[in-house]
């Protein structure tokens, strides 16, 4: 899987689950954490291209997959085309 990026807060507990689902699964991934880099969710929208309302909001690579629940049904998507 291509590098995955996760936008969140350290305080949130669905950024926590992506995080540790990208770890259980050995994925390469990166956690910006938005208080500490200043990034506010109107910042990130303009990134992203679409309104932010909650976290995570989560890439893998340049696709935008969503939030946690997104990400956790991305990853059983590409495990079942794998396993196909």
């Amino acid at each position: 899987m291509e590098p995955v990026t996760i936008y969140g807060r350290m305080s949130c507990g669905f950024c926590v689950r992506a995080r540790q689902l990208c770890e259980v699964k050995g994925y390469d991934y990166r956690f910006v954490d938005m208080i500490a880099e200043g990034i506010s969710k109107g910042d990130l929208s303009e990134t992203l291209g679409r309104p932010v309302v909650t976290v995570p909001q989560i890439l893998v690579g340049d696709e935008y997959v969503g939030g946690c629940d997104e990400f956790f049904a991305f990853v059983r998507q590409q495990e079942a085309l794998a396993g196909s």
